[in-house]
């Protein structure tokens, strides 16, 4: 192909992408395994260290925090995470900053050309986006690179790359489709980001057998929470201790602490020299725009497992409200819907849920009568997460709070409305923080 029928704008490339693979999702590594060594991804280590971080939740807050604390410490970095919420900018962050669309489609350019250099290889939206990041870091060449498994481990394209230190948060059920229902199953998938004689940081006390297994069989340097290192107290001034490394007193960043706990030991053994004033100074100021992310009274959270609802469920739990919680709640046909709404029911007095769009969407009529067998009350039913904002903003009491859960995708909706009725992104406090908090 000739570089002049490339696309010239990022748009424009998203749009090939998303119709350039016969399927939207297809694991496995040989095919893009191929196309990274016609790029010369494997000539030379992207980065001084890398560490990849899988797991069911938590990994987008592991990516965050690892970021915060090593750019704290005064590293260059890279992090590469999926999915985004407004902009596929934020996929890729380059010493902090959303990398820009001259880079983005630098990347796409230079897989394309390695696409088509031999035998044409086709590629998925992830997989064609995940050689363009490696390839712009590999330009960057950092001192620490943090990459975030799209979907499970061990065949998502991620995995091409050999991480120093390998991170698996949880293992829940999710992604049943193509993981399973099997926790021992998914724990083997996850743990495929392991490497032999490398540390692998277990970041929950709770993990199938099945990802030690996978340690086991390879020799590599297990060092897990509760074992080899510990997160000890809740909220304000928990503590982290590990063999040879204490820190105390350090600031609750809003994302859950045993996660907060893997980052500093995954950097640990990174061969970063941990500074207690550092890590307070990050962990204080570490921001990411969809989980537990507060705009007023708006709550927005991506979980769409039970796993991660019984999480938001106990952080709700902790900040008591005079008026009543209303769950505006949107979610994909393949999520487990029942097991989120009765995680969040504890916490949540009303529901509006909605419909979203697209082949997986489930409608705001499926949600309504779950709600309704569960026994709970369905204030409104919305077409869409925007529509049922703009509804809920005309009728909330000011000591009321709304969460917003379910899916990316009815996240991002309702962060696009909340922008779209602020008056100016430099004329409120609250707008600010926002649009900081998605740079």
């Amino acid at each position: 192909m000739k570089d002049h029928t490339l696309p010239t704008t990022l748009s424009a490339w998203l749009a090939r992408l998303e119709t350039a693979h016969p399927v939207g999702i297809e694991l496995g590594l040989e095919r893009v395994a191929e196309v990274a060594r016609r790029m010369g991804l494997f000539a030379l280590p992207l980065s001084e260290q890398v560490i990849t971080v899988a797991g069911t939740n938590g990994k987008g807050s592991t990516v965050a925090m690892l970021e915060a604390l090593a750019r704290a410490h005064g590293l260059t970095t890279a992090s590469y995470t999926s999915p985004h919420l407004l902009r596929y900018n934020e996929r890729l962050r380059l010493d902090g900053q959303e990398a820009d669309d001259a880079t983005l489609i630098a990347g796409f350019a230079a897989v394309e050309a390695a696409r088509q250099g031999g035998e044409p290889i086709s590629l998925s939206y992830f997989e064609m986006g995940t050689l363009g990041a490696l390839w712009a870091i590999a330009q960057q060449r950092p001192e620490l690179a943090i990459l975030e498994v799209g979907l499970g481990g061990r065949l998502d394209a991620v995995n091409i790359i050999d991480p120093d230190v390998a991170v698996i948060t949880t293992v829940a059920q999710d992604h049943a489709a193509f993981l399973g229902t099997d926790l021992e199953g998914i724990g083997r998938e996850k743990a495929g980001i392991l490497r032999a004689h490398r540390p692998a940081v277990l970041g929950s006390t709770t993990l199938p057998e099945s990802v030690r297994q996978v340690a086991g069989k390879l020799g590599a340097e297990v060092h897990a929470l509760g074992e080899a290192f510990h997160r000890e107290g809740d909220g304000e001034g928990w503590r982290f201790r590990g063999p040879a490394l204490a820190l105390s007193a350090l600031p609750d960043p809003g994302l859950p602490l045993n996660n907060a706990a893997a980052a500093l030991q995954a950097l640990h053994l990174a061969g970063v020299v941990l500074e207690a004033d550092a890590c307070r100074r990050a962990l204080s100021g570490v921001q990411l725009a969809g989980r537990m992310q507060w705009l007023g009274p708006w709550c927005l959270d991506v979980g769409h497992n039970p796993h991660a609802a019984h999480y938001v469920a106990q952080r709700l739990t902790a900040l008591p409200c005079t008026g009543r919680t209303v769950g505006l709640l949107g979610m994909l046909a393949d999520k487990d819907a029942d097991g989120v709404i009765a995680a969040l029911t504890p916490v949540v007095d009303t529901w509006v849920p909605v419909s979203l769009g697209g082949e997986r969407a489930r409608t705001a009529k499926d949600l309504a009568e779950r709600l309704a067998f569960a026994g709970v009350e369905v204030w409104h039913c919305a077409a869409s997460p925007a529509d049922a904002a703009g509804w809920l903003a005309a009728r909330l009491a000011p000591e009321d709070r709304v969460l917003v859960c379910g899916s990316f995708f009815t996240v991002a909706e309702v962060l696009e409305w909340y922008l779209a009725t602020r008056p100016g992104p430099d004329q409120t406090a609250g707008q600010a923080t926002i649009l900081e908090g998605l740079r």
